[in-house]
């Protein structure tokens, strides 16, 4: 890969697998102990009293330097080395004053805020009402940057005042937001009150009682708080003494064993929502970082891809979403690449204990065969897997992730991935971390997850193949973080802390990667209330309809009518579970403090009567369904009483998960 600063942007060369050179002024084999030559000026190198902190490391079988870092850059760099083919050069622009937010608004779906359908931010004020002070800060911020700028450019539109949009979110609600206030939000006066004064459930987005709570905790507490906005944390931990000691977590140092906390109501993971509710995890999840961001004082800015003329067909440096498009036509449904998933499974065939696995690349000219074979090959289904060495194999799914067109973690989040590694503390780290997973594509996200996994296996056999946390992580950085110094250039000593930074990054997404694929609950919570908000607005629209009709008495009737039987058959304290799929279709279940929703699952399971039961428990899952959420996948964990609390309009249904 290649780069040159222009006067609208930054070009970056990417290159097809059989093709393409080395970066300027890469010198291939360049490397020595203590020195590596990587700078674009040849006559550059690191100063040999550069050297990498390696105390307390936290791996117990070896203690690795960046040698393994250095050493992969290397081998990638000869590989680019003898190819010749024509470079692709990917445009990174540079927005102008003012674009840069204007995106991001978009990004969060707030684009009625501003411009020519700012007359209609209404729209908005069920959102802007779920907020926490610090997203709502955020908000204000990019808005305040948008309207500036469009006054200079003599916009003729509308423009409206950001504290007038916020006054009228506040003056719906009943109540002034002032800038006094703690850094929290209160849901309404009564926390168990909804905005028209009647009962409901109560969602929790960060109170004052939360907030006392959070400032009683210690900042050495292992446990992930899912329940409070990660930036009202990070703004009460920066404020407090004890926050001010715990600063600099960033070094190599013993990572800690984070856990996240049972949550009687279950854990939401990426894939249980259904797609209308995760539109609102992704806006929220937006604004959440950029706040998180803000807090902690490090730039949030989305790089935006001009969009470059690639491969559109084939296996290596072909697009992720094309490349799916045409494997789906082979195995309907895959959501992973299929040269993606076989590579994987041909490392894994042979064993995984062989020593330096990853490590040790595969000889390049073999290498570059197998990839021109395949690309010829794969889909006719007559390629020979069995002339493919392990380390080969290896090569080719560490070449498939380089040669993307666009960066598995996106164009758009990849210098808010490294910039991860600039946050004070590994919890934050490890938030930020969280919030940028739920940002990625949907493709992206589920290959990254496969890789990751892949990953964490080899790991588990690191007494034999000598591949631990760190040796994986040094490895595989380079792979993943290739578009990397966007927009300047660096003096190596500042590249070398970003090689070892963007070894952490990879090491924490190895090592965490299960909390990661974790909705938070605040984020979901938001999403419910949202929704509440919704369904109010939505019922008071009927109303109107039903008397500019003057139907309305004879609807009500109706409804009364109907309402009446559902309402002796489903005691208070019983739910009515539906399950279509298997042979016991429906079954009213007592609420206990202690049932689970694995239990159930199990009780339908154990009801065979009539058809043959084919379906088993790790095949089907207790859904919430309505009320105040779209759909949502429930954990085995999920104790009902406390869910039927949070969500008594839902309706409860056992059926397999989606794919």
């Amino acid at each position: 890969m290649s780069w040159r600063s222009g006067s609208r942007g930054v070009v970056l060369t990417a290159y097809h697998p059989s093709g393409g050179a080395g970066r300027a002024g890469d010198a291939p084999g360049g490397r020595r102990t203590g020195q590596y030559t990587m700078n674009h000026d040849h006559s550059k190198k690191i100063p040999d009293g550069a050297s990498f902190d390696r105390s307390g490391s936290q791996d117990s079988l070896d203690e690795l330097s960046m040698d393994d870092y250095w050493k992969e850059l290397e081998n990638i760099h000869e590989t680019r080395g003898n190819n010749h083919e024509e470079r692709v050069a990917l445009v990174v622009k540079e927005p102008d004053e003012g674009e840069l937010e204007e995106e991001w608004l978009k990004e969060a779906g707030l684009s009625n805020l501003f411009g020519e359908s700012s007359g209609d931010s209404l729209e908005s004020v069920v959102f802007l009402s779920t907020l926490t002070r610090t997203q709502k800060a955020a908000v204000e911020k990019r808005i305040e940057t948008v309207t500036q700028t469009m006054r200079k450019k003599n916009k003729q539109h509308q423009i409206p005042d950001v504290r007038d949009i916020f006054r009228l979110q506040n003056d719906s609600k009943g109540k002034v937001c002032e800038g006094s206030e703690p850094s929290t939000v209160r849901t309404s006066e009564n926390k168990n009150e909804t905005h028209d004064g009647t009962k409901g459930p109560k969602f929790s987005l960060g109170t004052d009682e939360q907030k006392n709570l959070l400032e009683d905790m210690r900042p050495s507490d292992t446990d992930i708080n899912l329940e409070i906005s990660f930036a009202e944390q990070a703004a009460n931990l920066k404020d407090s003494s004890v926050g001010k000691m715990y600063r600099g977590g960033g070094g190599d140092t013993l990572l800690p064993n984070f856990r996240l906390p049972k949550d009687k109501t279950g854990t939401t993971k990426i894939g249980d929502l259904a797609p209308q509710d995760m539109k609102k995890v992704y806006s929220l999840a937006l604004i959440e970082l950029t706040a998180l961001y803000d807090i902690l004082g490090t730039e949030f800015k989305q790089q935006k891809a001009v969009k470059i003329k690639t491969k559109d067909s084939g296996l290596f440096g072909v697009p992720l979403s094309l490349l799916l498009e045409q494997d789906q036509k082979k195995v309907p449904g895959t959501k992973i690449p299929l040269i993606f998933q076989k590579l994987i499974a041909q490392i894994e065939e042979t064993t995984l204990e062989t020593e330096g696995l990853l490590r040790i690349p595969g000889v390049a000219t073999r290498v570059k065969g197998l990839c021109q074979e395949l690309e010829a090959k794969f889909y006719e289904g007559t390629f020979n897997w069995e002339n493919v060495k392990q380390h080969d194999a290896a090569s080719l799914l560490k070449l498939f992730i380089r040669e993307l067109p666009q960066p598995l973690l996106t164009v758009e989040y990849l210098k808010a991935f490294q910039d991860v590694q600039n946050l004070p503390t590994r919890k934050q780290q490890l938030q930020a971390l969280n919030l940028l997973v739920i940002l990625l594509p949907e493709a992206n996200r589920d290959t990254l997850k496969v890789l990751l996994e892949f990953l964490q296996r080899v790991i588990d056999h690191r007494d034999k193949n000598k591949m631990t946390l760190k040796n994986v992580a040094m490895v595989m950085a380079p792979n993943l973080f290739t578009f990397h110094g966007f927009g300047s250039k660096t003096i190596e000593q500042s590249e070398f802390v970003m090689a070892a930074g963007t070894a952490n990054v990879m090491r924490f997404m190895i090592q965490y990667q299960k909390l990661l694929w974790t909705i938070p609950k605040f984020i979901v919570n938001q999403v419910r209330k949202q929704n509440t908000e919704n369904q109010k607005k939505e019922k008071k629209d009927k109303a109107m309809k039903k008397l500019l009709k003057k139907m309305a008495y004879d609807r009500e009737k109706h409804e009364k009518q109907e309402k009446t039987p559902n309402d002796t058959d489903v005691p208070q304290g019983v739910i009515r579970v539906q399950a279509p799929h298997l042979s016991k279709v429906s079954m009213a279940i007592q609420l206990t403090e202690e049932l689970k929703a694995s239990d159930i699952v199990a009780r339908f399971l154990s009801q065979k009567s009539g058809n043959v039961q084919t379906l088993k428990k790790e095949e089907v899952f207790l859904y919430e369904i309505g009320g105040n959420i779209g759909e949502r996948c429930l954990d085995d964990d999920t104790y009902m009483k406390d869910l039927y609390q949070l969500n008594p309009n839902a309706e409860w249904v056992i059926k397999p998960k989606q794919s």
